[in-house]
């Protein structure tokens, strides 16, 4: 088992930047790829970015690259999602999720998902 705690989720205007932090703890070992995705009312969740534990390889929406990178820290097992130049479209709940591959990770099949925290941009 691997679980998952996002934290650093708040409210934010527009043009503003927040950073996410991931704490995983267990196995993670058997999860080669963490990152992000996220939830905005009344739509579908959507990848946002991954990163590889060995390599540090990382892997971005198009939505969002520019903006937002992804980043991890081996020695802490965090995750972390810097956020910067932020809109009201990324309003959403935003979850770390884990996964023994990144195609499985931005096909939305994730193996572990954290419970998620809110950022939410105002105009």
């Amino acid at each position: 088992q691997v679980q998952l705690e996002e934290s650093g989720g708040g409210l934010v205007q527009a043009g503003g930047s927040l950073r996410l932090s991931c704490a995983a703890s267990g196995r993670t070992f058997s999860s080669s790829a963490i990152g992000w995705i996220r939830q905005a009312p009344g739509k579908a969740r959507e990848f946002v970015a991954a990163i590889t534990w060995s390599g540090g390889k990382t892997y971005y929406a198009d939505s969002v690259k520019g903006g937002f990178t992804i980043s991890r820290d081996n020695a802490k097992n965090t995750v972390y999602l810097q956020m910067n130049s932020l809109n009201p479209e990324d309003t959403a709940v935003y979850y770390c999720a884990a996964a023994p591959s990144v195609p499985l990770l931005t096909a939305m099949s994730a193996n572990y998902r954290g419970q998620g925290t809110q950022v939410t941009v105002s105009s």
